[in-house]
């Protein structure tokens, strides 16, 4: 996945390189979308009237949730030019500093959940994108129907056993062949609207609010349907970083916009003159010698735009695990060059699980889009609310003018996901089950590394009281360097304590290195280093990075050489404290929940790792924390 091109690039080559990840997942929206509109649990007849009203709904839908919301107010909303849930949750945080010790603020609940629905998102997504683009097999013959979902299976595990290598290599071509999808949808979308151009009325928002004031509770579950045509917009906020504001604007308004109401509205005419098409309108806008062709172009397609998802969802984790509220997992950086091309093993293969899972469990595209909705809409409700606070706190709007603002987007989303909530016995219970899980984890890690530093302050003392009962009466010195790191510089380092009551004996330099994860994407690697001096040869060090960065103490090192502290990494020892914790029935958190916790933290990476410390340079000083 791309990541911070270079800012001299041209807003135009940057376009075409975001086609290929900002807009895959709502550029193949229109395989299935459309057809939804109509499934027979609507009971809606194909009528010029009802295609009139649909498109209508379809055209300002786009208009006013992907232009206005996401392109022209959300976007605004950059965390030092990233975007995203965690990005934009730790932007409305800024002017209120977190404190978990006192459980979840409201901001971090709201965040976790929307975090929640994204990974819900993410492993829809290959499903019903891959499933509707190789169902167009039925079409040319009945031959093909067995064969579907193995086909399918085996496409979604080609794409998920070659995230190991990274998406670098083939990632340059993920635009152009974009720029094609995009256009083939133009070219037929704008074939059958010249065969029957007066759907153009439907850009009239008049007839969509005709429909659903005909319509009742029928138009209202359309809404749900009509909801699957936004699907992605989220991703055009979440790679602001990747591209920048201005080139995936440009992408929207000269390409994705005009290709996707082209192809909806040509979809809308074919139904006028053939209501039968509705089996899939897609394929039938295309003439018979063009459907294999269209159908292999979907399927790459179709795969591009989950891998833009997988992708998504290991930057995603990466913020999780810097901020907090995943542990640390097992990472691979699969390009030396470009510092977003990450790897998560353990994530990749569940995210495989759940996507095979679904694809055999649901069996049709049709079918998933029952459960694809309600994630995406959860995760635009979060998105607003926290607009609100980003509007009051960082942007200083008054409180009226903050809610007025987001209110009418508000009520949109509430709209569309109150509608997709009639589809939870039909499949919206599925992200729902599976965002409560991931919000399970993820707030429960989260809460028992505040129970942890709680335990930390009691049984350890504070520093410098330990400093001066104790370290000043060390009279033993070994020669060398040695480095403690320290979560909690207030707090006596567990190793640092351990090592000197049992061997009794210091290094002549000791550094104490606690590494502060900001609630800013990136920290210049000039930037500021907190150097305190405790006593002789003694100093305490407060590093910062960004939540988009992995903690370098290498890097760290050479900080502290431009200061006057030489610390070769070969000629250092690093102690860390590697803790065991033990389940107890204590205040704090459930028993179910401790235990959760336990899990988690022996499935974390090896601390050394994720420091990029050479192991033979590191030692580890275990104890067991009961919490």
């Amino acid at each position: 996945m791309p990541k911070h091109f270079n800012d001299s690039s041209p807003p135009i080559s940057l376009a075409v390189a975001a086609m290929g990840v900002v807009y895959g997942d709502i550029g193949t929206s229109p395989l299935y979308a459309l057809r939804e509109c109509f499934h027979e649990s609507h009971g809606l007849a194909v009528t010029t009237d009802n295609i009139l009203g649909i498109l209508s709904l379809i055209v300002w839908s786009l208009v006013l949730v992907v232009t206005v919301k996401y392109l022209l107010f959300v976007m605004k909303a950059d965390n030092d030019g990233e975007g995203g849930m965690l990005a934009l949750m730790a932007l409305s945080q800024r002017s209120h500093p977190v404190n978990l010790r006192k459980g979840l603020s409201l901001v971090a609940t709201f965040g976790l959940i929307g975090v929640a629905f994204l990974y819900s998102d993410g492993i829809i997504t290959p499903a019903i994108s891959v499933l509707s683009a190789v169902e167009g097999l039925t079409l040319a013959t009945d031959l093909f129907n067995p064969y579907i979902l193995p086909i399918t299976v085996a496409l979604v595990a080609l794409l998920f056993t070659i995230q190991r290598r990274g998406s670098g290599k083939i990632g340059s071509i993920f635009g152009p062949i974009m720029l094609v999808w995009f256009a083939t949808m133009a070219l037929l979308g704008l074939h059958s609207l010249i065969h029957t151009p007066e759907v153009l009325l439907a850009a009239n928002p008049l007839y969509g609010i005709e429909f659903l004031m005909h319509h009742a509770g029928i138009g209202f579950l359309v809404l749900g349907s009509v909801f699957l045509v936004l699907t992605g917009a989220e991703a055009l906020y979440a790679d602001m970083g990747h591209f920048g504001r201005r080139p995936i604007q440009l992408g929207w308004f000269a390409v994705a916009l005009p290709a996707l109401l082209l192809q909806y509205f040509g979809q809308g005419a074919l139904l006028v003159r053939n209501p039968a098409a509705l089996a899939n309108p897609f394929y039938h806008l295309a003439p018979d010698w063009m459907l294999y062709p269209l159908i292999a172009l979907a399927t790459i397609a179709t795969v591009i735009a989950s891998q833009a998802m997988l992708s998504g969802a290991f930057s995603l984790t990466l913020q999780a695990v810097q901020l907090g509220y995943l542990p640390p997992l097992r990472i691979t950086h699969t390009s030396a060059e470009q510092h977003g091309q990450i790897y998560f093993g353990v994530l990749n293969w569940l995210m495989f699980i759940g996507t095979v899972g679904l694809i055999l469990s649901f069996g049709s595209s049709s079918n998933l889009a029952a459960a694809y909705g309600i994630a995406v809409s959860g995760s635009m409700i979060i998105t607003t609310l926290l607009m609100y606070r980003v509007a009051h706190t960082h942007w200083q709007w008054s409180p009226p003018l903050a809610a007025m603002a987001v209110g009418v987007f508000l009520f949109i989303d509430l709209a569309f996901f109150l509608a997709n909530a009639q589809k939870i016995p039909h499949g919206g219970w599925f992200p729902l089950l599976l965002g409560a899980a991931i919000f399970t984890v993820m707030s429960t890690w989260a809460r028992g590394r505040a129970i942890v530093a709680d335990h930390l302050r009691v049984q350890f003392p504070p520093l410098l009281q330990f400093v001066n009962e104790v370290l000043s009466k060390v009279q033993c010195r070994t020669a060398g360097r040695a480095v403690f790191l320290s979560q909690y510089p207030d707090v006596t380092p567990p190793a640092l304590l351990q090592n000197v009551k049992h061997n009794k004996s210091l290094h002549e330099q000791v550094y104490l290195l606690t590494v502060r994860t900001e609630h800013v994407p990136f920290v210049p690697s000039g930037g500021p280093l907190e150097i305190t001096t405790i006593q002789e040869n003694l100093f305490q060090v407060v590093a910062r990075c960004g939540f988009m960065e992995r903690p370098d103490i290498p890097r760290v090192l050479t900080q502290l050489a431009a200061r006057g502290h030489v610390l070769p990494v070969e000629e250092t020892t690093f102690f860390l404290s590697r803790i065991t914790f033990l389940a107890t029935p204590k205040p704090g958190m459930a028993i179910w929940r401790e235990k959760l916790f336990v899990v988690l933290s022996r499935n974390t990476q090896r601390a050394s790792s994720y420091f990029h410390l050479p192991a033979a340079q590191v030692v580890e000083i275990g104890l067991v924390l009961e919490i």
